[in-house]
């Protein structure tokens, strides 16, 4: 893979490329936490992670988190109860993010069109980010790692520091547009990644595979980022087809 690879795939993935307004921390959290409702990882019922646990996944305030929170309460999205957990109501009255609109151009496809496609794009964010991630990044990663090594028996709780996982690798390249791309692909078919991560072992696998991707993007070798995150992305089709399959 080449520095002067071409992207002009971006130019060929569906869905609406307008230019995205800049939000607050609160919104972009309540965002996140919404992406994963709609998408249907998160479903009616599943409890949230204590404010102080979100706030150490998301790497943010737990005044953020509590701010975040009172949007999706006040969609309807999720309940809060005074001395109970915060759960899941369903998907409210909030449409999708525009930052995920792309996800209604991509659900009519097959999955191995869009493995395909996300392969191609996911490899070149991570060849870039191997050159461009910075200390702090790397850092951040593997807290997150350490962090998903305590959750094997929490999967809301892990599926959350995922896709957390997932957005600090992609911005990692330097490249937003990019970023933004790859991410919607890492949203498509997530209610039937959800199955998937309740196989026995399942998210230790996964863990393992990030703690891969950090070890292969501290040695600053493109080639041995571009293994890790295709091990990881093969993993991620034969389970999710196993699922989808069922």
């Amino acid at each position: 893979m080449s520095a002067r690879q071409p992207l002009n795939l971006i130019d060929r993935i569906p869905g609406d490329k307008a230019a995205i307004a800049k939000r607050t921390v609160k919104e972009q959290i309540s965002d996140r936490l919404a992406y994963m409702i709609h998408s249907g990882l998160l479903l009616p019922g599943d409890e949230l992670p204590s404010e102080r646990e979100l706030a150490a996944t998301l790497g943010v305030s737990r005044e953020t988190v509590r701010a975040a929170i009172g949007l999706l309460q006040a969609r309807r999205m999720i309940e809060v109860n005074q001395g109970a957990r915060t759960r899941v109501l369903g998907r409210g009255s909030m449409p999708l993010h525009e930052s995920v609109g792309v996800l209604g151009g991509l659900k009519h496809r097959s999955l191995e069109e869009v493995t395909e496609a996300r392969a191609a794009v996911e490899m070149q964010v991570v060849w870039l980010a191997s050159q461009r991630i910075t200390p702090a990044q790397i850092a951040r990663l593997q807290a997150l790692v350490d962090e998903q090594r305590l959750m094997l028996g929490d999967p809301v709780r892990f599926q959350i520091s995922d896709q957390e996982f997932h957005r600090l690798l992609y911005s990692a390249c330097g490249n937003a547009l990019l970023a933004e791309v790859v991410f919607d692909f890492y949203g498509y078919a997530l209610e039937f990644r959800r199955l998937a991560l309740q196989r026995q072992g399942a998210i230790a696998s996964s863990v393992d595979e990030h703690q891969g991707m950090v070890d292969a993007l501290r040695t600053r070798e493109p080639q041995e980022a571009v293994q890790a995150i295709r091990r990881h992305l093969e993993q991620v089709h034969r389970t999710t087809r196993a699922v989808m399959k069922r």
